[in-house]
């Protein structure tokens, strides 16, 4: 049985307490790897030597020499796609259609960009008056912020990993990642590239686990860790916040969300069907971006629900190898139980199930995975659980609403605020909407569409801060000022 091991100081190493756990693929419920879980003695051995690889070559490199290594770590992810991809796929049972589209070139592409990045954004200077008049000159210098925890999702495992990993490395960090224990493959993997890519030893970490009592908590309860970047839910993201303030480290934290999408009788049907059911199934519901709440104007209600359903039932259910199959599994069957817990709550509060609500027929030799139908509800009241709480399953539930002031309140009324989608063809409309729906990225008449380059993040308890473009360099570096008397 193939054995995952944590990847410290450049060595790939077991856990002293000899704990493993079961790496399962969705696809059928088999065990395919044993993951070691790491111990205290692990993560402060990874953050040891994080700290000592700051000190080290990696912190004495410049920043030429620094990005030029990342460009290489980008190239050896695309000479090894096919492994990638197949690690991506086993753990998450994602179509190989959708990973090698987005998930693994993307994963790579975060190294190159934020590489470029830190290689083109100036700091500032001032020249200031002084009372003798020779005058003083202040300017700014990035400096790394140093070790830094990175604690990433299984939904999109190595895109949203390097998204944190690419812009710490290329502003001079070195990190120790906690990934999802439902996916760990492609985090340990990386590993190997970093290593033929010329990193130094200490620089990238990895050490797998859970998250109370085991790696996760033991990462943010190490005081000599900088700062943390973390994906997920909002009750893990308050757990680490506590964490985070002993010692007065910093966070940026990505959480949950129940995204709205406003869809409005002026809109473009085809695109607005064709975004929606991407938002609402793509990764079988699994995106933090998706959306679970439609409220659609009422004057072409049933015709949005009727032919949602009708595209929503051509989705083809399969395993990653089949290159027919747009819809895969959840990533595990705990998280299917949540799933289904919320279809049979939708039918207590009298849902109209429009479509799906249940699980697939599977051939035999998919029959122990973590299957379910896509499904669509309507009727459901404002207060249903259904509603409110963030699933992360492929559904949603269609309310109409009347004028444009019910959509935003309707859009409004949870305590999250990740994303919205628009769909409107009045641009007047679009600029109105957008402006007053609280979410920290709302797409009109698209989905899912990412500018590296933006502010990425959450409003209210949907996260804590901006990463993206300059923001990322934000957290991930401290800014000094340096006063000149001239």
């Amino acid at each position: 049985m193939k054995e995952i091991k944590h990847y410290i100081n450049g060595e790939y190493v077991g856990s002293a307490s000899g704990k493993l756990f079961d790496n399962v693929n969705p696809v059928n419920g088999k065990v395919i790897a044993k993951v070691h879980e790491a111990g205290r003695e692990e993560v402060d051995a990874a953050v040891k030597a994080g700290r000592a690889a700051l000190r080290g070559p990696w912190g004495k490199m410049t920043l030429e020499e620094r990005t030029r290594i990342l460009h290489k770590v980008a190239d050896g992810i695309n000479d090894r796609f096919d492994e990638f991809l197949e690690a991506e796929c086993q753990d998450t049972g994602k179509p190989k259609s959708m990973a090698s589209h987005i998930d693994i070139p993307r994963g790579a592409a975060n190294f190159k960009v934020f590489a470029d990045m830190i290689k083109n954004v100036p700091t500032e200077s001032f020249e200031m008056p002084t009372p003798d008049g020779t005058g003083a000159l202040n300017y700014a210098v990035r400096r790394p912020k140093g070790v830094i925890g990175v604690i990433s999702p299984w939904n999109l495992p190595l895109l949203l990993m390097t998204w944190k990993v690419g812009p710490a490395l290329a502003c001079g960090n070195t990190v120790v990642v906690k990934p999802s224990e439902e996916t760990p493959s492609t985090t340990a993997l990386l590993g190997e590239v970093m290593k033929d890519a010329g990193v130094p030893d200490g620089v990238y970490n990895v050490v797998h686990g859970f998250g109370g009592d085991s790696a996760g908590a033991f990462l943010t309860e190490h005081q000599d860790v900088d700062g943390f970047t973390f994906t997920g839910e909002t009750t893990t993201g308050e757990i680490i916040m506590k964490s985070a303030a002993k010692g007065i480290r910093d966070i940026s934290l990505e959480l949950g969300g129940k995204n709205a999408g406003l869809v409005f009788a002026d809109c473009d049907m085809d695109k607005a069907i064709e975004g929606t059911m991407r938002s609402a199934f793509v990764n079988c519901g699994q995106v933090c971006l998706g959306t679970e709440r439609v409220y659609v104007e009422r004057s072409i209600f049933d015709e949005f629900v009727s032919r949602l359903k009708e595209e929503a039932e051509k989705l083809r259910i399969g395993p990653p190898d089949d290159d027919k199959a747009n819809f895969g599994p959840l990533v595990s069957l705990k998280h299917r139980e949540k799933v289904l817990s919320y279809y049979q709550k939708a039918v207590e509060d009298g849902a109209t199930v429009v479509t799906g609500g249940g699980v697939p027929d599977m051939p035999e030799e998919y029959a122990g995975g973590a299957w379910v139908q896509p499904t669509i509800w309507t009727g459901l009241s404002e207060d249903s659980a259904v509603v409110t709480d963030e699933i992360f399953g492929p559904c949603c539930h269609i309310c109409p609403f009347d004028t444009e002031e019910e959509a935003i309140e309707l859009a409004n009324r949870l305590p999250y605020g990740l994303a919205s989608a628009i769909w409107t063809e009045n641009v007047s409309r679009a600029h109105r909407v957008a402006g007053q729906v609280e979410a920290g990225i709302i797409w009109v008449n698209s989905w899912f569409l990412r500018d590296l380059r933006t502010p990425f993040g959450g409003s209210k308890q949907s996260g804590i801060g901006r990463e993206g473009g300059v923001h990322s360099l934000e957290f991930y570096t401290e800014m000094k000022n340096v006063c000149i008397k001239l």
